[in-house]
């Protein structure tokens, strides 16, 4: 299979693995920030392999995860006020435990909630329900934000009434920027995401070699394009340099995707936002500007604010930061599990705990 198999070879995965090795003499603390790296690396068993000297940090990659809990508890305390909305959500979203309740509970409750594969999948759903408001719930990072905003571009031309967007996006360099700031966690470089950067661009990290003096690696997801990510950061860690590199050069650069983050500029403009875990992260979030006002639900509806009260126990939050390996999570393989999890990260197919018991859950 031409364009997989050839990052997937064991040969030169191996070579890779020996050149790591050898060039590894420094203790580094490397976080991989997005869920699709972390399932990757968990599915080759990637951080078995690696020298004792790097040790690879899970970090804030899954967009459902870092949704707050109180974002999440304000909309189900919403959804069960008014019972004329069709809520929309992506499937991740619909078992992710509130306070008290998820989303699929209160559908099975009566609320009228529906999984969709696509935001531009709200337009039908908007048109074939004219007496029916639609809200779709936007979570996602820089590479869902695109799609959303064309959506409400085309809800608009089409002159759409019914249909509302939470957006709840965030923006991944600021969370990078407040976990340097935390001082929680120490890290020595950044293994950061393809799919985000082919979007942004790399220039978008320059502040955290210049300003933090840590190294960049963005990188692609199959083990071959993981491996020599994690050699170029530990080539750069032990030669004392912090730059921003491109390993994923077949598909990111330095610009990214201008047409993408035009349409993103129309419709949004940057907000505090809440993360689950950290907190409020300045200027980390989209919202919904003025001339897009009658698609935001924030505007359209009284939302209120939801209880930021975790469900009992559950560790997600350090998970989230890093703070904490799902391992030392004491629900971990016990009372949470995939069919039966207490936090999103074992909920969402990209949540840290999802990959670690999926992957590895013989090793607690």
């Amino acid at each position: 299979m031409k364009y997989v198999d050839e990052y997937r070879q064991k040969d030169i995965a191996q070579g890779i693995l020996a050149s790591i090795r050898a060039l590894s003499t420094k203790r580094a603390a490397i976080m991989e920030i997005c869920g699709s790296h972390t399932h990757s690396i968990s599915k080759y068993g990637i951080r078995d392999v690696l020298p004792q000297t790097i040790r690879l940090i899970s970090g804030p990659g899954c967009p459902v995860c870092v949704t707050s809990a109180g974002d999440l508890n304000r909309i189900i305390d919403f959804i069960r006020r008014e019972r004329n909305i069709i809520t929309a959500t992506f499937g991740d979203m619909m078992r992710v435990p509130g306070s008290a309740s998820s989303l699929q509970e209160e559908k099975a409750r009566g609320s009228d909630v529906r999984v969709v594969y696509s935001p531009m999948d709200t337009l039908a759903l908007a048109a074939t329900h004219p007496g029916k408001e639609v809200l779709f719930i936007a979570v996602g990072f820089e590479t869902t934000a695109p799609t959303v905003a064309a959506t409400m571009i085309m809800a608009r031309d089409r002159g759409i009434k019914n249909l509302s967007f939470l957006s709840l996006h965030k923006l991944t360099p600021p969370a990078m920027r407040a976990l340097l700031d935390s001082g929680e966690v120490e890290l020595n470089g950044f293994l950061c995401p393809g799919h985000v950067t082919a979007v942004i661009g790399a220039g978008a990290y320059r502040f955290i070699a210049d300003d933090y003096h840590a190294p960049c690696i963005i990188a692609g997801f199959e083990p071959l394009d993981v491996l020599q990510g994690i050699h170029m950061l530990a080539a750069q860690i032990e030669a004392g340099r912090a730059a921003i590199e491109i390993q994923y050069t077949r598909v990111v650069t330095e610009e990214g995707n201008r047409k993408a983050q035009e349409v993103v500029q129309q419709v949004f403009g940057t907000a505090d936002a809440s993360w689950r875990g950290i907190g409020m992260i300045p200027s980390s979030g989209l919202k919904i500007r003025e001339s897009f006002g009658a698609f935001d639900a924030e505007q359209r509806f009284a939302l209120g604010a939801g209880s930021d009260e975790e469900p009992p126990g559950c560790s997600c939050g350090d998970i989230i930061k890093g703070v904490m390996s799902p391992y030392e999570c004491p629900l971990f393989g016990s009372s949470c599990l995939p069919e039966s999890p207490q936090g999103p990260c074992m909920v969402s197919s990209e949540g840290t705990c999802s990959a670690y018991y999926k992957y590895g859950r013989n090793k607690q």
